[in-house]
């Protein structure tokens, strides 16, 4: 076999295309998850406060109710993230 036979042959073996494409989609996804999350939360916080200074206590509540979940939702993304990284 020579060398030009193994040079058209070693590309397709070395890249998984299938495998790159689901990391691509999960790279995408994941990275849209996060964004919102953090968005969200940095959002139910600022209203929050902002409620609180208008007196208007139930609103504040449901903005810091979102602030916590979207918070938890945030952190969550990281942990999984950190996880996958180091077990592989």
């Amino acid at each position: 076999m020579s060398v030009a036979g193994l040079i058209s042959v070693a590309p397709a073996t070395l890249v998984d295309g299938e495998a790159l494409l689901d990391t691509a989609v999960a790279s995408v996804v994941a990275g849209l998850f996060v964004t919102l999350t953090a968005s969200l939360a940095i959002y139910g916080f600022a209203t929050a406060a902002e409620m609180r200074r208008l007196d208007r206590g139930l609103a504040a509540v449901g903005a810091g109710a979102l602030a916590l979940v979207s918070t938890l939702a945030f952190a969550g993304a990281i942990v999984l993230g950190l996880a996958v990284m180091i077990d592989g």
